[in-house]
């Protein structure tokens, strides 16, 4: 069986004398491919990124952290060492995600409802679930 292009396969490549060859990057990007949708996968990612909603505490929960607050705002000079977990809000769609915050307690903002750490860091006070700290355990509840 005798090949088609038998007569064209070992001819040399042409060479124009007008143009300038194009440069192998040049030539390989003729055949990259088109992104018609762009930004398309960025928002299907975002859309897939899962976010937690707010819980809901109910008031035995709120009554402990509000004492558990107090107790902090009574030893503050004493700059005590606190793990905070609250809820941040997300920025592009609704809900959020818990995260936990170690460090030592600067200034309690009442009128703001802000726990002002000594790393310049805020946290909301209602957005606080849970607050644990050495200085809870070291303290005898009277019943």
């Amino acid at each position: 069986m005798k090949n088609p292009y038998e007569d064209i396969i070992n001819l040399p490549n042409h060479k124009s004398n007008k143009h300038s060859q194009m440069s192998k990057h040049d030539r390989a990007a003729q055949f990259s491919p088109f992104a018609a949708l762009t930004g398309h996968s960025s928002a299907v990612n975002e859309k897939a990124r899962l976010t937690d909603k707010k819980v809901e505490l109910d008031e035995y929960i709120k009554a402990d952290l509000n004492e558990k607050i107090c107790i902090i705002q009574d030893h503050i000079d004493e700059k005590p060492q606190v793990s905070i977990t609250c809820f941040q809000p997300d920025k592009n769609k609704s809900g959020g995600k818990y995260n936990t915050v170690n460090g030592y307690v600067k200034k309690i903002d009442e009128f703001s409802h802000i726990i002002m750490m000594q790393d310049n860091s805020k946290i909301l006070i209602d957005d606080i679930v849970e607050i644990n700290s050495e200085l809870f355990n070291s303290l005898v509840y009277e019943e």
